[in-house]
């Protein structure tokens, strides 16, 4: 682990910082947006908008690399991140918003992509895996720590727009300054949809319905306690509390999940899930159970997430999971953007509790769609599956393939 800090602390400082700064745009949004009179229908289209345009742009910067390099595509997406998150309180307008909501996920996808191709290529067979997961673990670290920065400043004003604009510029400056050689990037085969469905229908039909959910989580939670009536230290620590559950509860589900069947655990997991936003949308929750709702909400989807690409995995053959990675993540991008978009509207007609009707929907349809799927197919030998692999909703796809592959490799290598 030393040695991964020493050779790519640059680069995970470098993420942190724009993990800071990306984390504290998507809250902040939504709690201004409140202020500025937007509805909810309105925001939702403004947080769906960033998932529109990850989803393009992790389709574009492989090329947009292969013509100009590493280095110019990163510089140039920072650029653009910065200036956007500078224009959200000199444009305050929810269809202004949007579209830099496009522009802010399309330049964030292309510098995830970037980064982590980086990163891979910096990494030696031994030390992949714990690069990459180290890089998953600062995202999130990134993200808990930029909700505690909401509480620095006036919402209403201009200062919290500025800070996140900074520090995504700073971001910049180790990693364009560090001694590493930018590397030659290579895509991955591809692997057709119906070729992904087939090997696995319930890990194609849980990583969209777990993109609702996650894009529910990460862009409608703070329209939600604005809606509330929340006030900002409140909802900076519903926010921080999603993803400290979900960085806390992947390992000692990840030890289960390689002891017990994957199915079972999707199963009662999303059923665990459904039941707990079920409660939060029937009772009227006070502040401190609220806080542990989050912690579940976080700590059963992200696991979830990364169950299903385990679990996809065991139906591959090693030289097409890569592949399936990425598939998978698109899949779940096209969930995301219908996330906010259908949350908005449940919220405008039942109010604020239809943030969570919405996602005890989505995880009772991942249950339902498991157990039907437990009847269709026998499960996978122990000795032919895989091990899990802890993985953030957040890394781009190029991670998960990297961290996927660096697994494999360690369980294909015998023990001294």
């Amino acid at each position: 682990m030393l040695t991964v800090l020493r050779n790519s602390w640059a680069l995970l400082l470098g993420m942190m910082l724009l993990m800071l700064g990306n984390g504290m745009q998507g809250t902040l949004l939504g709690i201004r947006g409140g202020i500025e009179g937007f509805t909810t229908t309105e925001m939702s289209y403004v947080m769906a908008a960033y998932f529109a345009g990850f989803l393009f742009g992790s389709r574009m910067t492989p090329e947009m690399i292969r013509r100009v390099g590493h280095v110019r595509v990163f510089a140039a997406l920072g650029s653009m991140i910065s200036a956007v998150l500078i224009m959200y309180a000199a444009a305050p307008d929810w269809i202004a918003w949007a579209a830099m909501r496009v522009l802010i996920g399309f330049s964030f996808s292309g510098v995830y992509i970037t980064a982590e191709s980086w990163l891979n290529n910096a990494s030696t067979n031994e030390t992949r895996g714990q690069a990459l997961s180290l890089y998953m673990i600062m995202q999130m670290i990134g993200i808990i720590a930029a909700q505690a920065l909401l509480n620095f400043g006036d919402p209403s004003g201009y200062i919290l727009f500025v800070i996140p604009s900074v520090l995504v510029s700073l971001a910049f400056t180790p990693i364009l300054l560090t001694a590493s050689q930018a590397p030659a990037f290579e895509t991955t085969k591809r692997l057709s949809f119906g070729a992904l469905y087939r090997a696995s229908p319930l890990g194609c039909v849980g990583m969209f319905l777990l993109g609702g959910v996650f894009a529910s989580q990460f862009g409608m939670s703070a329209v939600w306690g604005t809606a509330e009536g929340l006030n900002v230290r409140e909802i900076s620590i519903f926010v921080a509390a999603i993803y400290v559950g979900g960085l806390v509860f992947q390992y000692p589900i990840g030890w289960a999940s390689d002891r017990i069947g994957r199915r079972q655990l999707v199963l009662g997991l999303s059923a665990l899930g459904g039941v707990v936003m079920l409660w939060a949308t029937v009772f009227d929750l006070g502040f401190a159970s609220l806080i542990a709702v989050a912690v579940l909400m976080g700590g059963i989807s992200n696991p979830l997430y990364s169950l299903l690409v385990a679990y996809t995995n065991d139906f591959l053959d090693s030289s097409d999971m890569a592949a399936a990675s990425a598939g998978l993540l698109f899949i779940n991008g096209l969930g995301a953007i219908g996330g906010p978009l259908i949350t908005g509207r449940i919220m405008a007609w039942v109010g604020p509790n239809g943030y969570f009707l919405l996602m005890a929907v989505l995880f009772f349809a991942l249950a339902a769609y498991c157990a039907w799927r437990m009847t269709r197919r026998r499960v996978a030998l122990r000795g032919q599956t895989g091990g899990f692999a802890p993985l953030s909703p957040s890394a781009g796809a190029i991670a998960v393939e990297a961290v996927m592959e660096a697994k494999q490799e360690s369980e294909a290598t015998p023990s001294p």
